[in-house]
């Protein structure tokens, strides 16, 4: 699960068995975690964040969605 960036006690993450998914982001915190897909910016999943913090991790996404997905590509070989 290599951690591809950090914010304000959030770790964005990939999940090493997620290959065949288009790419996305978990995103974790204590028992909170959040699933975006990478491309349409749409959130796949939600555990426990609240509507403010998902709106502050999806601009945190927005802001490094290129990044995200070059390093997607990097880790799955895409």
């Amino acid at each position: 699960m290599p951690t591809v960036f950090e914010w304000k006690g959030w770790r964005f993450v990939f999940y090493s068995l997620d290959s065949a998914e288009p790419p996305h982001i978990h995103i974790r915190k204590d028992r909170k975690e959040t699933k975006v897909w990478l491309e349409s910016m749409a959130i796949a999943r939600n555990k426990r964040c609240t509507d403010k913090e998902l709106n502050e991790l999806l601009d945190v996404v927005r802001l490094h969605q290129q990044e995200f997905l070059e390093r997607w590509n990097e880790h799955f070989g895409n």
